[in-house]
Formats: structure tokens, C-alpha cells, sequence
């Protein structure tokens, strides 16, 4: 039997754009649903018209058979709908029993009741939550927990997740799942948005695609082959990019022993030591969170070493300046492209940061003009879709800020691109031109660092992988010595 019904479903923007086409979409009692499509496909936007957050242009949505109009998100809670966002809606700064007892204000549930209610629901899925740790102390893993917790106090029917494994370590995401498929058993229905094929196989019962704001079809999951859906998705074919054996040449990076602080002055970098050579690319595979970023912006000479020494090429460039490391030949592409860009500026007026002398006239005025040649290239190369190159960058969808970014950086043609998370939150073709975009690049005879938490990524392009885990590395090898399940069980610090 449907729980949930959405017939016809219209969403067009003041602005005029269309997001969603006449969507139908339907979720059974206990089943897990896969929504699968590109960035700007609907996905999110059809969950949010189900969890009263925007409200339809046309169409209607029905619960159990019933016509329903949620004023809210609160008037969804009520009806036993909830969503756990991508970014956790969770006080980082208060403990996790506080948290849920803020949740349940409104229910009028006392402290007692939430925390016995908690037990009980952790007891009942085998969670381990310290309910009086304060939440900016927990893992991201322990974080999400909270959060599923926090929607099982009200029992809902239906539960939303978006992208819900998008910063789990490989452990994390199993348990994700045996967690889902106990909730399922007990009848309650789920959503789960994701542009991960391989887990859309593998947990849901049936999925859903978008295509530009229309549906393409749902399927029985056990009856559709990963490349069908990918197909779908974005009308074409593809294929994983071809790593071809590296030959790396001469050593371009050496870090010895170093030491790097956080924010808070702790030690987020303890003691890591590795080289870079020409054409290959260096794996940094763990969940974020455990010093990538304080390396990296290190490495890009945006944060103090502490101690120990960075040399490149033979040189000591351990705490020399950015912008000449950038001189040098050193780029970097951070994790969040609201950092790598600013978003309020236009396409032109973004190309010049991190290469500034590059377009400078007389009177250290730059040359717009040649700032826009270089854009316009940036633009042609990386196959970035925009209306015009002084569009404000917020506009482009999140595939085409990266590439605006990932552009502005490799046509300079750097010895050493220190990348973070280069395909986070993207669609298919957005991924597949950014992973087979640094694989030239290697072949190029270029050295990189490539940092990220998806472990397809890691295996699929890097040369040689290191696993980073509280600070320091668990291990490095070579590719074919390590396995997923390996990597996995080193990224949540297990010694293997």
C-alpha cells in the first residue's frame, strides 16, 4: 500500500525557472525508496514540497490515501514525516541530550521522558550514543546517529535522507545501513537521496530518476543495472575513467615529520612524513575531520607548521608565503568551492585571485580584458555552462563552480595541484569530467595530491594511497596493495 502519494507535481520559482516538470512519486509502507539525478534534477526540491518547507506550484500530495497541505515542516513532523538534511540541523556546541530535549519542546516531553525514550530507541537499533557528550566532540558518524535518533523519538512513518553516507567512513555507512534495514523491518517507510549508484543498489527496494525536473521512471532495484541508472540520469553513456600505469619522475615534494595546529591550537597534523613525485597522483584517503584540511592549507602555505620541514624540489618552502608558493608553481583547490571562489563576485573578476601579478598593468591596476581572455579559455577548456562570463559565480550549479575552479587553477599548469574533495555532492558527468580531467593532468607528467573521503575516488585515480586517521597516516602502499575494506577499517583507525 502507498503511504505517500505526490501526483503532478509543479514547481516553477518566482524567477521563472522550473524545477520540477509534472512529477509523480510514490513511497509503499515499509519500503526504502532510492531518489537518484544530477545536481538541479528535482531531487531535493520534490523532498522539501513532501516536508512542508516550499509549497507546490501545481499538484497534489496524498498520505494514506489522504489529501494533505502541510503549512510546515512542524505540521509534516506531526503527521510522521520527517528529514535529516545533509548538513546536520544539530547545536554543535550543546550535549546530545540537550539537543534532543530542544527537539521535543514542543511535544512537552520532559528531560526524563527524552532521555528514556533515547535508550530505548538506542537500545533498539544496537546505537552507541553518549547522550551527555557535548556534539562538536563526536565524530560525524556519532553525529548522524543523533540526528536519526532525534526523528525515531517522535515514531515517524517516513524518514527523508539526503545523501546521507556523503561524509562516512566506509564502517559508518555499514552501519548506516543495517540501522535502515531494522527501521524498515519495523514498518517504517525511507527515503534516501543519493547520487551513489553503487549504495542506491544496495539498500533500496525501489528507485526513482530525475532528469531535469521530470521524472524518468521508477524501478524495482534488484531489476535495473547501475549503468541503466546512470544513463538515465544524464542521457549518455559512461565510463569509469582509465588509470593507465604511472611512471612518476623526479621527487617534486618532500614532507618531513611535520606538526600542524587547528583553530583551537590543538595538534590537528601529527608528525606526517611522505614524497610526490612527477605524474603520479598521491591518495589521501580518511573521513574528514582528521587534519586533511590543516594539511592541505599547509601544504598551500595558508597555516603555520609547527614543526618539520616542507621541501619542494630540494628547496625549504616550509613557511614561505602563499602567494609565492603559488609563484612557484604550487596550486590548491580546497574542499568547499564558497572558499576556492567568491560566490558574490562574477566569473571574470574570480579568475585573477590566486594568480594576481599574472594580470596587473601599470599602477598595479588589472588588466580586465586579459582577465576575461583568460576566463573565456577557463570557460572553453572545462566545459563550464554559464549565460555570461559576468555572471555572479553563486549562479552556476555546483558542477560548473567546480570546474570554474578546478579550471582556474590546472591552466596554469602547476608542478604540484593539492585538490580536496574534488567531486563532493556532484552529479555523474560533472564527476566523471573532473576524475578523468586530473588523470591527464598526471599523464601530463604533473604531481598531485589528491585528498578525499570516497573511497571509489581514492582507488580510482590514485598511484599510491595513504590513510589519515587522527592526525597521522595508518599506512601508505601502492594501490593494489590496499583494499576498500582495508581502507575502510584503517579510516575509522583500525590497524591492518
Amino acid at each position: 500500500m502507498a503511504l505517500v502519494e505526490m501526483r503532478g507535481i509543479k514547481k516553477i520559482y518566482p524567477d521563472g525557472v522550473i524545477a520540477l516538470r509534472g512529477v509523480d512519486f510514490e513511497v509503499a509502507e515499509g519500503e526504502i525508496h532510492g531518489l537518484l539525478g544530477e545536481n538541479g534534477a528535482g531531487k531535493t526540491t520534490l523532498m522539501r514540497i513532501l516536508y512542508g518547507e516550499i509549497k507546490q506550484t501545481e499538484g497534489e500530495i496524498f498520505l494514506q490515501g489522504r489529501r494533505i497541505n502541510f503549512r510546515g515542516p512542524w505540521d509534516a513532523m506531526r503527521n510522521g514525516i520527517n528529514m535529516v538534511y545533509q548538513r546536520f540541523s544539530l547545536i554543535p556546541t550543546l550535549t546530545v541530550m540537550e539537543n534532543l530535549h530542544l527537539a521535543s519542546l514542543a511535544k512537552g516531553m520532559s528531560e526524563k521522558e527524552v532521555r528514556k525514550r533515547a535508550e530505548n530507541v538506542m537500545e533498539r537499533l544496537k546505537l552507541k550514543i553518549p547522550l551527555d557528550e557535548v556534539v562538536e566532540n563526536l565524530p560525524v558518524g556519532v553525529q548522524q546517529r543523533v540526528e536519526i535518533v532525534k526523528v525515531l523519538l517522535f515514531k515517524p512513518r517516513l524518514i527523508i535522507l539526503d545523501e546521507p553516507t556523503s561524509v562516512l567512513t566506509h564502517l559508518e555507512t555499514r552501519e548506516l545501513f543495517r540501522m535502515l534495514k531494522e527501521l524498515k523491518e519495523e514498518g517504517i517507510s525511507i527515503v534516501f537521496i543519493t547520487h551513489k549508484l553503487r549504495e542506491a543498489k544496495e539498500i533500496t527496494d525501489r528507485v526513482t530518476v530525475l532528469r531535469g525536473g521530470e521524472k524518468i521512471g521508477t524501478f524495482e532495484t534488484e531489476k535495473v543495472r547501475e549503468e541503466d541508472l546512470a544513463v538515465m540520469m544524464v542521457g549518455r553513456k559512461f565510463l569509469p575513467p582509465l588509470r593507465k600505469p604511472s611512471s612518476p619522475g623526479k621527487e617534486v615534494l618532500r614532507v618531513e615529520e611535520i606538526w600542524v595546529k587547528d583553530e583551537r591550537g590543538l595538534h590537528a597534523v601529527k608528525g606526517v612524513s611522505f614524497e610526490v613525485y612527477e605524474g603520479e597522483i598521491f591518495g589521501i584517503a580518511g573521513v574528514q575531520g582528521n587534519g586533511q584540511r590543516e594539511l592541505a592549507e599547509a601544504l598551500a602555505g595558508i597555516r603555520e607548521v609547527e614543526r618539520g620541514r616542507i621541501m619542494v624540489e630540494g628547496r625549504d618552502f616550509t613557511n614561505i608565503p602563499a602567494e609565492i608558493r603559488y609563484r612557484e608553481g604550487i596550486s590548491y583547490i580546497p574542499d568547499s568551492r564558497a572558499i576556492g571562489l567568491v560566490l558574490d563576485m562574477n566569473l571574470i573578476e574570480n579568475t585573477p585571485l590566486t594568480d594576481l601579478r599574472r594580470f596587473l598593468g601599470a599602477l598595479g591596476r588589472i588588466i580586465w580584458p586579459s582577465a576575461a581572455e583568460r576566463t573565456r579559455e577557463i570557460v572553453g577548456r572545462f566545459g563550464v555552462i554559464t549565460s555570461s562570463l559576468r555572471a555572479q559565480a553563486r549562479y552556476l550549479s555546483g558542477g560548473n563552480q567546480q570546474r570554474l575552479l578546478v579550471g582556474r587553477e590546472m591552466i596554469k599548469g602547476p608542478k604540484l595541484l593539492v585538490i580536496c574533495e574534488p567531486t563532493q555532492g556532484l552529479d555523474v558527468a560533472a564527476t566523471e569530467f573532473i576524475r578523468t580531467t586530473l588523470l591527464k593532468f598526471r599523464d601530463e607528467g604533473k604531481a598531485i595530491i589528491l585528498i578525499s573521503s570516497d573511497l571509489d575516488e581514492i582507488f580510482e585515480l590514485s598511484d599510491r594511497i595513504a590513510v589519515m586517521y587522527e592526525g597521522r597516516f595508518m599506512g601508505i602502499g601502492r594501490n593494489e596493495d590496499f583494499t576498500v575494506e582495508k581502507v575502510g577499517l584503517m579510516m575509522g583507525g583500525v590497524n591492518v
